[in-house]
C-alpha cells in the first residue's frame, strides 16, 4: 500500500514537472508568436537568449529546491521566492520599475536579489534561516521603493509614483509570503523532530 502511494506521488510529481517545463517553453514562444502579428513586440536573438536563460535558470533552481525536501510548505516557499525573483528581473529588463528600463536607479533591485541569494547561502537553505533571509529581502524591497520615492527617481515617467508604490507593495508581499511559508516549513520540521524523539 505504501509503495503504491509513493509511486502515485512520484507520478504526480512527474506530471507537474512536465506541465511546468511545457509552460516555460510556451512562455518563451509567446513573444515569437506576437512578433508575427504586431510591430509592438520586436525581440532580438539576445532577448530570446536572456529570457531563455532566465526561465531555465529559475526552473532548474526550483527543481533543486523540490528535491531537497518533501515539505510542501518549503516547496511552495521556494516557488513563491523564485517567482518573485523571476518577475522582478523580467519586469525590470522589459520596462523598468523606476522610470524606464534604462534608468540606472533600477539597478538597486539587484541589491534586493543579492540579499535573497546571500541570505539563502548563509542559511544553507534551511527553512528557519530562509524565513529570515526572505523577511530581510522584503525589507530591502520596501527600502528601495522608499528611496526611489524620496529621491523622485523616475519622476518623469507618466506612471510615477503609482508604479513604484504598487510594485513595491506587490514584491514585498511576495517576499513576505515566501518568508511565512519557510517559517511554516521550519515549524513542521521542528514538530516532526520532536515526535521522533518522544
Amino acid at each position: 500500500m505504501a509503495g503504491s502511494t509513493e509511486n502515485g506521488q512520484r507520478q504526480l510529481g512527474r506530471s507537474w514537472r512536465v506541465a511546468a517545463w511545457t509552460s516555460a517553453a510556451l512562455l518563451l514562444l509567446l513573444p515569437l508568436v506576437a512578433m508575427q502579428f504586431t510591430d509592438e513586440v520586436n525581440w532580438t536573438m539576445a532577448d530570446f537568449a536572456f529570457a531563455g536563460a532566465l526561465i531555465v535558470g529559475t526552473g532548474l533552481t526550483f527543481e533543486l529546491a523540490t528535491r531537497m525536501t518533501g515539505s510542501n510548505a518549503y516547496r511552495a516557499a521556494a516557488g513563491v521566492a523564485l517567482a518573485a525573483a523571476f518577475l522582478l528581473v523580467w519586469i525590470n529588463a522589459a520596462v523598468g520599475i523606476i522610470g524606464s528600463e534604462d534608468n540606472p536607479a533600477n539597478l538597486m533591485y539587484g541589491g534586493v536579489l543579492a540579499i535573497a541569494v546571500i541570505g539563502a547561502l548563509i542559511a544553507r537553505f534551511k527553512p528557519d534561516g530562509m524565513a529570515r533571509a526572505l523577511f530581510a529581502t522584503a525589507l530591502a524591497q520596501a527600502l528601495v521603493g522608499v528611496i526611489a520615492l524620496a529621491a523622485r527617481f523616475g519622476s518623469t515617467a507618466p506612471s510615477f509614483p503609482e508604479a513604484i508604490v504598487f510594485l513595491t507593495g506587490f514584491f514585498a508581499a511576495l517576499w513576505l509570503i515566501s518568508a511565512w511559508l519557510f517559517h511554516k516549513a521550519a515549524r513542521q520540521q521542528t514538530s516532526a523532530a520532536d515526535r521522533r524523539f518522544r
